[in-house]
């Protein structure tokens, strides 16, 4: 009887096929939860391509990454730029989970004394931004036969509070992208997750929206023990696209134990 080498050389047998490595996608993956994800998904055996403005944070993170045995490229990217973004996605390859980050809020005021400005910049990156992306994202991550697109919302999703009119209604606007696209697309080898975090303490989400006043971005969380970390909000999206294939997690509200709503908080 010949060994199985000796019919492998004449072609009888085939060698196993190498799976090839998945790919993931994490927009705004320059700090916070962006930054965060872009971690567990390559810890969870992804290539992660990390997009962001910030070019020097986005490699540093990069070559940690493979530092830790992980794979990561890092591209400059400005989910605002439809170009850009167009470039992008014809030179990135397979991709197979997208990851829709970029966002944030700008401004506590209320409706009535609202910039447009602002609310213009806060439409742009939270909503045309997760557009634009999966737009242009989509035929590689139907290519896969396996594709997965997960949006980063937030509770002000889901319900308004004061001072946040402009946040709110993008958001209400990225969750109604996830929740019309899965419709779309329902048929289809591809996934649409929604993620809505509530309190988390990232890095710089609310010295931003407080235009750098540091003193107004504590006080969003004084007393609260443990709002959530990005960590957490990291571990719950990978938690979620590793989910087997025909397991989808339309919608996923995770708040520290100490909220209960956006409004509902409690200070120690």
């Amino acid at each position: 009887m010949r060994s199985i080498g000796d019919r492998r050389q004449r072609g009888e047998v085939r060698a196993p096929a190498m799976t090839e490595q998945k790919v993931a996608v994490v927009t705004g993956a320059s700090s916070g939860i962006g930054a965060a994800t872009a971690r567990r998904l390559a810890d969870e055996g992804f290539e992660v391509v990390l997009t962001a403005r910030r070019t020097e944070r986005i490699e540093a993170l990069a070559k940690e990454i493979e530092g830790r045995g992980g794979t990561a490229r890092a591209v400059t990217l400005d989910v605002t730029d439809r170009a850009a973004v167009d470039a992008f996605a014809a030179g990135v390859g397979r991709v197979d989970v997208l990851v829709n980050n970029a966002g944030g809020a700008v401004g506590a005021e209320t409706v009535e004394h609202g910039d447009p400005a602002d609310w213009r910049a806060m439409y742009e990156v939270n909503v045309l931004g997760v557009l634009h992306v999966t737009q242009a994202l989509l035929p590689a991550l139907r290519a896969t036969g396996d594709g997965t697109v997960l949006v980063l919302s937030s509770t002000a999703a889901l319900a308004a509070y004061e001072g946040g009119g402009g946040y709110v209604a993008a958001k209400h606007a990225a969750h109604t992208i996830a929740a019309t696209l899965r419709l779309e697309l329902c048929g289809e080898p591809i996934r649409v997750i929604e993620i809505a975090p509530g309190m988390v303490k990232s890095e710089g989400f609310a010295i931003t929206r407080f235009r750098g006043d540091e003193e107004k971005a504590a006080a969003v969380y004084a007393g609260v023990a443990e709002p959530l970390t990005s960590e957490d909000v990291a571990d719950t999206v990978a938690w979620a696209v590793t989910r087997p294939s025909h397991v989808n997690i339309d919608l996923l509200v995770v708040r520290p134990r100490a909220q209960a709503a956006n409004h509902k908080v409690h200070r120690g």
